[in-house]
Parts: structure tokens; sequence; C-alpha cells
């Protein structure tokens, strides 16, 4: 039986974007914000999408012995990980701002691999108060540059976003969240198509 996630209208989408939510600390508020951007993602139908919670992927802080570079793994959750990754075309990382900062699972995430994350689109979907965790993205952008990912321009603040989740715990965003959303697909889309050369080299 086919994967739902993998068929539109009968066409098979060759890329995959993985959605990675960052936020892992006990009594967060922002999973409802991971989900709906999940379910866009499919609704977009430009991409299959994996969706990864890193508190249910339980990364230990960095405890291989070797460099990620040399893909020397030790361990059996850093293989599992790696193999995760290496299969995605482009990336949304879902972050809060702790501190004017993205969260430090989020960040060890990253630090744990090397080359499965060379050549691939991403994008920053932050959320938080005043500011949407603009300046939480601005750092991740440069972690996700100097990993040799291509960060997109367009990215997506939610300032103030407790006040999008209803009752029911389902994030309810105002429109230019969702409109400013489905351009920032729009665009790894693009330049996933555009970095496929490099990624197959």
């Amino acid at each position: 039986m086919a994967n739902p996630l993998l068929v539109e209208e009968g066409k098979q989408l060759t890329d995959k974007l993985s959605i990675i939510f960052g936020s892992t600390r006990t009594g967060r508020v922002g999973r409802p914000v991971a989900d709906w951007a999940h379910q866009q993602a499919i609704a977009h139908g430009k991409f299959a999408v994996d969706f990864i919670d890193l508190a249910e992927l339980g990364l230990p802080l960095l405890d291989e012995p070797n460099h990620p570079r040399l893909k020397q793994y030790q361990h059996e959750h850093t293989r599992r990980w790696s193999a995760r990754v290496a299969a995605a075309d482009a990336f949304l990382f879902v972050t809060p701002e702790y501190d004017y900062f993205p969260s430090a699972a989020l960040v060890n995430a990253l630090q744990y691999l090397s080359q499965e994350w060379h050549y691939k689109a991403a994008a920053v979907l932050s959320y938080g108060g005043v500011s949407g965790g603009l300046r939480a993205t601005q750092e991740l952008r440069l972690l996700i540059a100097n990993l040799n990912m291509m960060p997109i321009t367009q990215s997506v603040p939610v300032p103030f976003f407790a006040r999008s989740i209803t009752e029911d715990k389902v994030f309810a965003p105002a429109d230019i969240v969702a409109d400013g959303f489905r351009l920032v697909l729009d665009e790894l889309a693009k330049w996933s198509g555009a970095l496929k050369p490099l990624r197959a080299g």
C-alpha cells in the first residue's frame, strides 16, 4: 500500500522535508505550533514530510568520541539520527526562543552530525513573545550556514503564539502567518530542487 505522504494525485513526491521540532523541556507549550506546520506542509503537496520531535528522539548531549565529519559513529542513537537526516532533502526547524537563542536541544541535534546536512535548504519557524523568536532564528541561521546548508531568506516568526492556541490545544494562527508559511514552503521547494545536483554529487 502506498504511503499517503509520498503520493499527490498519483504523482510520486521525490523530495523529503524533515520538520524538526526543537523544544524538549517538560511543560512545553509549542507542540501545537509544530503540529500545525506538519499538517500545512503535507497539504502544501510539494514534499514527502517527516516529522521529528526531539523530545521523542531522546538524543543525549554530544557523546560521540569522534568528530562528526568522520561519520565514525559509536552509538546506535547517532546512527539512527544520521540515517534520518541523510534521507531528507530540506529542513524546517521549529524552535522556541530561550534567552534570545534557539533551544539547546536543537543546537545539540544539529552539532551531532556534519555531512548529512550538506547542500540542503533550510528554514526556521520560530515562536515566542513580542519578537516571535526572531533573535533565535538569526542565531540558528548562522549555525545552519556553518553546517553547509542553505538558509533561505524567508522565515516565519510567531509573536505571542500562545494567544493563537485554542483550549483544545490547536494552533490557529492569523492569516499573515499562514501566508508566510506557504511562501517558506514554496521557497524550500525551489531551493531543494536547485541544490539537488550538489546532493547527488
